[in-house]
């Protein structure tokens, strides 16, 4: 496939159901860089005046798991990637205690540039920029998703969420894979007595895998 017919292929709208890459193209890496340049030329909402970087999304575009958060914060639009905070620590070393590292999965947000002031995404920046991660998701096709917060849980799930009701659970997703619930890193660190809870739902997303 020629270059110029897979940056087609990404920039078509959300909703579309195909979940395979092209006829022609067998790189999920080169796919996902076509996406990239495209993210980077992004002008469809007000936050591209105020980012200082697109934080596109990292790690193995071949992985079986695929995190999800809400949006970049200080941190992360200073480095353009995403979790590389104190949150991204905490995250690493969650990985690691199921005995994972950050470079086998796949870190990506609902957004992909940060809210002034790390201040909740709005409905219409969500609905602008979510087809970036859904084309993300298409491309990389995890066995499971992991929603870290309430944004990234209602939009893999397309429907609003209480957390505390949500997590401890597995999901199927329109994507034809599985979704687990949990809580933000960023919200473990303001309340550490989520803590647990949290490590209960890391060992569900290693009991899953080796399903």
């Amino acid at each position: 496939m020629k270059r110029g017919s897979l940056a087609a292929w990404l920039s078509e709208s959300l909703g579309l159901e195909e979940v395979i890459l092209p006829n022609g193209v067998k790189d999920k890496a080169e796919a996902l860089e076509e996406l990239k340049k495209i993210v980077f030329k992004c002008q469809k909402c007000e936050l591209h005046k105020t980012r200082r970087n697109y934080v596109f999304g990292e790690g193995n575009p071949y992985a079986e798991l695929m995190f999800v958060g809400e949006a970049p914060g200080g941190e992360e639009d200073k480095h353009g990637r995403p979790f590389v905070g104190r949150a991204g620590k905490l995250l690493t070393e969650l990985l690691q205690s199921i005995g994972l590292e950050r470079e086998e999965v796949y870190i990506a947000n609902v957004l992909k540039c940060r809210p002034p002031r790390n201040r909740d995404p709005r409905p219409e920046e969500i609905k602008a920029c979510s087809p970036y991660l859904d084309r993300q998701i298409k491309i990389i096709q995890p066995r499971l998703l992991v929603a870290l917060g309430r944004f990234a849980a209602f939009f893999l799930l397309g429907r609003p969420v209480t957390l505390s009701r949500s997590r401890s659970i597995v999901y199927e997703t329109r994507y034809g894979n599985k979704l687990i619930v949990t809580y933000h890193p960023a919200a473990v660190l303001r309340d550490p007595r989520k803590m647990d809870l949290v490590q209960q739902d890391f060992e569900l997303i290693k009991k899953v895998l080796e399903e």
